[in-house]
Order: structure tokens, then sequence, then C-alpha cells
């Protein structure tokens, strides 16, 4: 198992094997190894990596004994890859070359946020129906909540208006297309979740 962490870049195209291919562009590291845990002192297996530099007064002072250990500067986007073992040493960087063209990789990260939407935009509800026979701005009402006097309460879960989006979202099975190291970009087939300058998570 491998895994890094990137900032999604935008969409292009790219042409494989003859055919025009939509492709995502992810800045992807490098990442520097900021701790490397075990079972003896930490009681899991894991491999911290931290992505994309930031200014010294914006960091705690925690923080920045954290990012000194590994003589590395502070970073925006800390995670950890449980049980992934790089075979490096804290300090040491994970770059785009971890991956190679043909991988199958599953992509994290948090969807757009749309604020309050409807059930039919947020659910896909059609709406009560037409606007004739007295109905009046119903085309995309919820309709009928739950019983009156029994159960006398709306069940929880039940599809109604909300905050949508700003969700955490995995997409899986995506093939890597292209890596282009000199410029620490992965270049993966299809769409992935968030909008452009968002900190994605690839593993494979």
């Amino acid at each position: 198992m491998k895994g890094i962490i990137g900032k999604k870049v935008g969409m292009t195209s790219v042409f494989d094997n003859g055919k025009q291919v939509g492709v995502t562009v992810i800045e992807a590291g490098p990442c520097v190894i900021t701790q490397i845990k075990n079972f003896e002192t930490d009681g899991y297996v894991a491999t911290q990596l931290a992505f994309d530099d930031k200014k010294e007064k914006n960091t705690p002072n925690a923080q920045l004994g954290h990012f000194k250990k590994a003589n590395t500067t502070p970073k925006r986007k800390v995670v950890e890859f449980r049980d992934y073992n790089f075979g490096k040493e804290v300090g040491d960087t994970v770059e785009a070359t971890v991956f190679s063209e043909g991988d199958t990789v599953n992509v994290t990260g948090t969807s757009k946020g749309k604020g309050f939407q409807g059930v039919v935009k947020r659910h896909g509800f059609s709406g009560v129906g037409m606007g004739s026979h007295g109905q009046h701005d119903r085309q995309r009402a919820p309709g009928s909540l739950g019983a009156s006097s029994d159960p006398s309460h709306v069940f929880k879960g039940m599809r109604m208006a909300g905050r949508m989006g700003g969700e955490r979202v995995v997409t899986i099975n995506l093939s890597v297309v292209k890596v282009l190291p000199e410029h620490n970009l992965i270049l993966i087939k299809g769409s992935i979740p968030g909008a452009n300058g968002s900190y994605v998570i690839i593993e494979g």
C-alpha cells in the first residue's frame, strides 16, 4: 500500500492510446515524513506525512517543535497513513513517483459545500406536482413528512432540506494516467471530490 497528500489543481484532458481522456491534475508532494509510529510506543503502526509550507508565525509552538524534530519547515496539512511503511526515515520526502502509470488508487477529499438546499436539489425530489387545482408555489415542496397523532413525530433520517456538500468523500478505483515527477503532478482519470486548491489524499 502507498499513499501521498496532494492538492487539486483542476481538470484537463490527455490522449491515451488515441482516445481523449478527462483527467484531474493533482499536485502530489513532495511530502515530508514527520513521524513514524509503532506498536511499542504508540500501539499501532502508521507513517505521518506533512505537505504544503506555511509561515512560522501562523504555527503554534507545539507544532513548531514537532516539525523541527523532522528538520522541516511548518506544514499546512498533516495526515497519518495507517499500516503504511514507506521504507524511509523521519525527515525523508515522499514524492509523486511513489505512484506510476496504470496504478489503481482511491482518492479522499472534501466535497464542495453548497449551503442550505431544498429537497429537489439535495435529494432529487420531483416536488408535489403541478401548479393547478388550487396548489400555490408547491412545485419544489417536500410534501408530507409523517403521520399526525401516531407516532406524533418525524422519524430520524427523513430526507428533508438542509446543508448540502462539505462532506468527506472517497472515490475508489481510479486509474493513474500519467505521472510528471519534474512538476510533482499526478494525472488521474475522471473527477475527484473537492474544489480546486483543496487537499486530497491518494492511496493505492
